[in-house]
């Protein structure tokens, strides 16, 4: 016997739903060593470990002049530039009475405590004691503060520091910084390998038919792109299983095929509740069921279950309704997989420039940020208007039963952080 847990109201809450869910996103066993360069998305699989410090010596900040500050009271002072320090050099000390030249990044030669920015600083012609050294003079403009335009060394990264931790997922600025400690190889974790495949006799791929040829009650699916980006913006490995017919035999042969090899089934369609809803009676006649129906709108109807050793998530028909329960509940899902720690979006409190009458039910308003600093809806906020999603740069997380007034501060949760 199959059993479904589910409270006697029918609906579950989000935030129920979210955290049973992710008690079943247990980290994928196995890893891999890839390129630095070819790590961009990828989770890490294990700590990485700084061998030394950055910056490696103290440098300059600033093109200019390496000095000692106890040599410069005032204004003014001549001095004569005994050595010329390039990034990359490795400088004598600094003779006493004397100027380095330098560049920025270039190290701080011993004995300098600060640098004057060349701004502050003017060659002039050699006096006769200088020229007799063959040397250039140069006049400080700026008394000098002990420290200026210094960077120390290790301000950076300390030596067996960790710099990136296991379960961070490697953004550009991550990927620069293992490489600032030398790693040209990185420990990931494994991509989830995902199936996806939708389920609607309706559905039309585009390219198929032409808009003119459509006929009546067909449409073009839609859900299917999006999906198929969402999963490859996350890493994992995919394999597109298409459109299933809406019958019951074909639905429990996609699934039983796909269960073989994948990690996670994802669907599309058919788990709500009518006669050509085939996803529910099919995921309980291989395995189990463990809820399907959440109180958030758009997205109530919502399947978790497992097809043997294979996840299974059942998204909505509705474009709107897949796109929403994908980005707050399949996200976090599937970087918890990939062992990831953080997936949680930011929401931030800012304020409405509408009025919204709410809902029985948790909403997630599609909506944008306006010039004044507020938020504008969508006018038209049903689960079937894709052009919504497309138009929003964010979603105003509103509880059940809150109606908003223009002027009331609501949480806005970012879609660039959803969708990345």
């Amino acid at each position: 016997m199959i059993a479904q847990r589910q409270p006697a109201s029918g609906l579950r809450p989000l935030d129920d739903a979210l955290a049973d869910l992710l008690t079943h996103a247990q980290p994928l066993a196995g890893s891999q060593t890839v390129s630095t360069f070819d790590a961009d998305g990828r989770v890490l699989a294990q700590d990485c470990v700084s061998a030394l410090q950055v910056p490696p010596q103290d440098n300059s900040s600033m093109d200019g002049y390496a000095v000692r500050s106890v040599e410069i009271a005032d204004e003014g002072v001549l001095m004569p530039v005994s050595q010329r320090i390039p990034a990359g050099a490795d400088p004598g000390p600094l003779t006493p009475g004397s100027a380095a030249r330098i560049f920025t990044g270039a190290p701080i030669p011993a004995g300098a405590d600060a640098v004057v920015m060349q701004e502050d600083c003017e060659l002039v012609a050699p006096g006769s004691a200088t020229a007799a050294q063959g040397l250039q003079t140069v006049r400080i403009g700026r008394v000098p503060q002990a420290g200026q335009w210094i960077r120390r060394a290790g301000e950076d990264v300390t030596r067996g520091a960790v710099v990136l931790a296991r379960g961070q997922r490697l953004g550009p600025a991550d990927i620069g910084l293992a490489a600032n400690i030398g790693l040209d190889r990185l420990q990931v974790a494994r991509r989830p390998r995902v199936a996806l495949f939708s389920t609607g006799d309706e559905l039309v791929m585009p390219g198929a038919v032409p808009p003119e040829q459509m006929k009546p009650g067909t449409i073009y699916n839609s859900n299917r792109y999006f999906l198929r980006s969402l999963l490859q913006r996350l890493g994992c490995e995919l394999t597109d299983l298409g459109v299933v017919p809406d019958r019951r035999d074909a639905t429990v042969d996609a699934l039983r095929g796909a269960a073989l090899d994948h990690d996670l089934i994802l669907t599309s369609g058919g788990v709500s509740v009518g006669e050509e809803d085939h996803i529910k009676p099919a995921v309980e006649s291989l395995g189990r069921l463990d809820f399907w129906q959440i109180a958030m709108k758009p997205g109530k109807p919502f399947a978790y279950g497992k097809v043997g050793a294979a996840h299974f998530i059942g998204l909505p028909g509705n474009p709107v309704s897949s796109f929403v329960t994908f980005v707050l509940l399949v996200r976090p899902f599937v970087l918890k997989l990939q062992g990831a720690t953080a997936y949680a979006p930011h929401g931030v409190t800012m304020t409405a420039h509408f009025d919204w009458s709410g809902d029985k039910r948790r909403e997630f308003l599609r909506v944008r940020r306006n010039a004044d600093g507020g938020l504008d809806l969508f006018p038209n906020q049903s689960s079937g208007v894709l052009t919504s999603a497309s138009w929003a740069d964010g979603l105003v997380d509103n509880p059940a039963g809150r109606a908003i007034s223009r002027g009331d501060a609501v949480r806005f949760i970012a879609l660039a952080e959803l969708l990345q």
